[in-house]
Parts: structure tokens; sequence; C-alpha cells
């Protein structure tokens, strides 16, 4: 069968290190039943057995208490004492490997967001005592990106589609994504591939094919073939091409972090420890505001709570993701807030009759504030819609367009060859309010003909 295991590193290591122990322990047994009564000997003979001991202690799989051995420094080690599979080395998983091989950035660019997301997804999978492969579908569904969106609308690290994330009770509105979110979609994603793998044979590539395609397209192939007497393992059932190639890339990815010197690949060190603390908020607040509080850049705030839709957390989230050095800074900041200073946005439906005049009015602010912060073009708003409304009295918390700054929005369109450090060096502003004036995901790209919205001084 073509799925028949030709290659596990993984297994041969552990095999190795099995032979190096009964090897010691025969060592052992030997210089013992080799006692003659000799003082000389018997000491010759005890000092043998010593070094025996020694080096069954050093090869013996690490029992609990032994952290040096089952919580290596680098992450990628990690990853690789956890994986299980058995790899096929056949021509589809072949083709898989070039594909990454060929993409000189890409293990750079994965080892950057990696940095923020994977220890986390590493410890999750752990704790369900999973095979650490999936820690590495992330990479095949987004490239570790939570902005990531699909053409079908599916969205986050784990490219959940609209439908899959209400059946898995994530929660979506106006403010929020939880397919977004870091921790919710993991654990989301991470119940659904469990209940694939155990309904779909406890076959995990079976449950990844399923992951991409779908549960009934897999069952329904998984069907066919039994009633034909076909073999019912992934490689031989009639899946789409698409599915075909996720899986086999997901395989490609394992066999490059299992044996990286065999493809001469250099993978970024990534630390193995936490790179965030949820710090309770006491409430909805602005980032902009949480981001100065922590004294860390809006963008990297960002970049670790991506659910959040708007520039301040949903009403119903009263905590948010900060780097671990900036954890108890952030929570002695927040916790002395009065509740003026959390929020200085409100959020209001639009009633009959109202214009983005009236609203500003009503609510001491501008109407180029209510358009940049609910991405209005013009003045029509439609009745029912719920408008984020920035208070004035904060320019750092909402947009700094303020009257006492000078500052006018100016709309600029993206050209071929832009880049955001290239947009904020031309009209002199900052990279991260590049991003948050314009809801930008912070490890993102921009494309030509995007409109953008810049905030200059007028004159």
């Amino acid at each position: 069968m073509e799925g028949q295991i030709l290659n596990n590193p993984i297994k041969n290591r552990r095999l190795r290190l099995h032979i190096a122990v009964i090897s010691a322990i025969l060592s052992l047994t030997g210089c013992q039943a080799l006692t003659t009564g000799d003082g000389g000997s018997e000491r010759r003979e005890a000092e043998l057995a010593g070094r025996a001991q020694q080096q069954a202690s050093k090869n013996t799989v690490p029992q609990a208490g032994q952290a040096e051995q089952l919580d290596p420094d680098d992450l990628w080690e990690r990853l690789r004492q956890g994986m299980e599979w058995e790899l096929p080395d056949n021509g589809q998983v072949r083709v898989g490997r070039e594909y990454y091989l060929a993409q000189h950035d890409y293990f750079e660019t994965v080892a950057e967001r990696g940095a923020l997301y994977l220890h986390h997804i590493v410890e999750e999978i752990e704790r369900r005592d999973m095979p650490l492969e999936l820690a590495l579908l992330p990479f095949v569904e987004s490239t570790l990106d939570p902005f990531a969106q699909s053409s079908q609308q599916a969205m986050g690290l784990w490219q959940i589609m609209p439908a899959t994330g209400r059946n898995l009770g994530l929660d979506s509105d106006w403010w929020y994504d939880g397919r977004r979110d870091l921790r919710e979609s993991t654990t989301a994603a991470l119940d659904y591939l469990q209940y694939l793998h155990d309904t779909l044979d406890g076959d995990w590539l079976l449950a990844i094919a399923a992951y991409n395609s779908g549960e009934g397209r897999v069952g329904r192939a998984v069907s066919a073939n039994r009633a034909s007497g076909r073999d019912t393992d992934f490689w031989s059932l009639p899946l789409p091409a698409e599915t075909r190639k996720h899986v086999r890339r997901l395989l490609a990815l394992s066999s490059l972090v299992a044996e990286p010197d065999a493809w001469e690949l250099s993978l970024p060190p990534l630390t193995n420890e936490p790179a965030f603390v949820p710090v309770p908020t006491g409430g909805q607040i602005d980032l902009a505001r949480a981001a100065e509080l922590a004294d860390v850049e809006l963008a990297t705030l960002q970049a670790l709570n991506p659910g959040h839709l708007r520039w301040a957390t949903s009403p119903e989230t009263d905590e948010l993701l900060v780097p671990r050095e900036q954890a108890e800074l952030f929570q002695a900041r927040v916790a002395a807030l009065s509740p003026e200073e959390r929020v200085t946005w409100q959020h209001y439906r639009v009633q009959r009759g109202d214009s983005l005049l009236q609203i500003a009015q009503a609510f001491g602010t501008r109407v180029d504030l209510l358009r940049q912060a609910n991405g209005i073009k013009g003045n029509l708003v439609r009745e029912g819609a719920i408008l984020m409304v920035p208070q004035d009295r904060d320019p750092a918390a909402a947009a700094p367009a303020s009257a006492a700054q000078g500052l006018q929005a100016h709309d600029y369109k993206v050209r071929r060859g832009d880049s955001l450090y290239r947009i904020a060096g031309r009209f002199k502003v900052k990279v991260e309010d590049l991003i948050a004036w314009n809801s930008l995901n912070p490890s993102g790209t921009i494309h030509p003909g995007q409109q953008l919205t810049v905030y200059v001084r007028g004159g």
C-alpha cells in the first residue's frame, strides 16, 4: 500500500534509545555475573556496573520531573518529540516537500508568527494527547496568520467556515469573531479534529481530509470504497485534488520539521515558552489605550488579540492577551483606570431619520470621526446599523484627527510597489497609525488599488 511507512525518524530515534538502554542493562547484569571473589576484580566489576548504570540513566526515556528532556529550550525540538505519524516517502509527499523548500522565506515568515502563537497550540495538543503533527496544520491552512480570510469566508489560523464556527460554538458579532481568536479557534479546531478522527475509523489522515473537504464527502468516499471491496485509507480514496494537496503538504511539513538537516533546512529558533498572558481588563477598553498602558505597539496587541474586529474590545470581553513581560505592568495600570478612562467609544443603533451630523452632534463628536471609525464613505447610514462612536476628548484612542492637532482625513489609493512603511514615510506618520486607522492586519500586505485613510496636517 502506498501509505506504508518507509521512513519514520521519530520512531527510529526511539528505537535507538531503547536499544541503548537494553545494552546498558545487559552490561550491568554481565558484570554482576562475573564476580570471582577477588578484591581487585570486584572493584573493577563495581566500576563497570556504575558506568553501565550511568549510561542507562542517560539513555532512559525521561520520567516526570526530568524537565530538561521533556521540555527542551527549542519549540521545534518539542514538536519532534511529540510526533507520532508514520511518514510515507511517496511522490505526493515529495511534491509537497519541494513546494516548501522552494519558498526561501517561508520558514522565516511562519517562525515570526509562531513566536506568538505556536507555543499555545502545542500546549493544547499535548494536553489532549493528540499527535503534535497537528500543530503544523495552521501552517498549511493560513501560513499561521490569524487575519487570513479565504474567498469562501473561512477565517483565522485554522480557516474555520462561518457555519462550522457556529456549530462549534464560536461567537461572532459586530465586535468580535471567535474564528480569529487564538485560544477560542484552537479549542474549536481541535475539538472538531478529534471528532473527525473518532468518526472516521481513528484515521488522522482521513480526519485532516474531512477538515478540508467536509465530513460527508470523506465519509461517502470511504463507504463507496468499502462497498466495492477497495481499501479505505486516505491514499485509496477518490478525493478532490485540493484535499489531496492539503494532506500531502501537512505530511511534507512534518518530514521537514522532523529532520531538517536531511533537507539542508535551517529552522529559525523558537523559544519554548509562552508568548502571552491573559490579563483581566475590568470590561470594555480601547485597544489603543490598552497598548499604551501595556507599553507595547498597538500592532503587537492586535496581533495577540485578532478576534477583536473594532478599535475597542467587545463589551462581552473582560480580558486581553498581552506579552508576558508586560503583563504585570498592564494589570496594575488597567486596575487603576476609572470607567471613563477605559473606553472613549460608545455604540449606537441608527434610528429612522438619523444622519451622521445628527449623531455626531448628539454624542459631541465629529462626522469625519464617525466615517473613519465605521468605514463610511458618504453621508448615508442604514437604519438599524450599529455605529461605533469615538469621543473626541481622547485623540490617541480614537482617530488622531482632532481640531487641536489640525489633522484632516486624506484618502489614498495604494500604488504598485507601495508598502506601509513607504506610505507612512510619504505622509510623515507612523506605520502603527496607518494600521489602526484602517483596521489592517499587522502582519498582512496591502495591494494596488486598496483605499486607505491617512490623517495629515491641513494647510
